[in-house]
């Protein structure tokens, strides 16, 4: 394989790992996954540079994604505190529910809830205790043809 068709499959993989974690990132509301889909999106832009400096034949790329995987070790650390304080605060890590931590100018960001689903009211079968005959209801076994 060529050095141009290597490199445009690891920037297409890059580049597929960058969009699936921008999407993540967009539609979801836990913290984790979001601060996972974050993640993500680096370790694309990192195969991205350490494609391009293979390509060129130089370090500068490698010498990059080193310095990015510190940032996001470190990022990684003041997250997960921020995100283990907020939970205690809170008890949850919908995004939404902490719309009192905003500045005191900014209105309140309506969410739009999807209304949760309802149980449907179902007539479970009982059974009988053991020993005894069920009572049957003829209307219901109307249907049924008798030999």
């Amino acid at each position: 394989m060529n050095e141009t068709a290597l490199l445009q499959n690891y920037l297409v993989l890059g580049g597929v790992l960058f969009a699936l974690g921008l999407a993540g990132f967009l539609v979801r509301r836990n913290a984790i996954v979001m601060f996972l889909c974050a993640e993500m999106m680096l370790q694309g832009v990192s195969l991205t540079f350490i494609a391009w400096s293979r390509f060129h034949g130089n370090w500068d790329g490698q010498m990059l994604v080193v310095f990015i995987v510190a940032v996001a070790a470190c990022e990684a650390a003041i997250a997960l505190a921020l995100i283990l304080m907020l939970y205690q605060r809170s008890g949850t890590l919908d995004i939404a529910f902490w719309q009192n931590l905003r500045e005191e100018h900014l209105p309140a960001h309506v969410d739009r809830r999807i209304p949760e689903e309802q149980p449907e009211d179902r007539a479970w079968p009982v059974l009988t205790p053991a020993g005894r005959i069920p009572e049957v209801d003829l209307e219901q076994i109307s249907h049924r043809r008798t030999l």
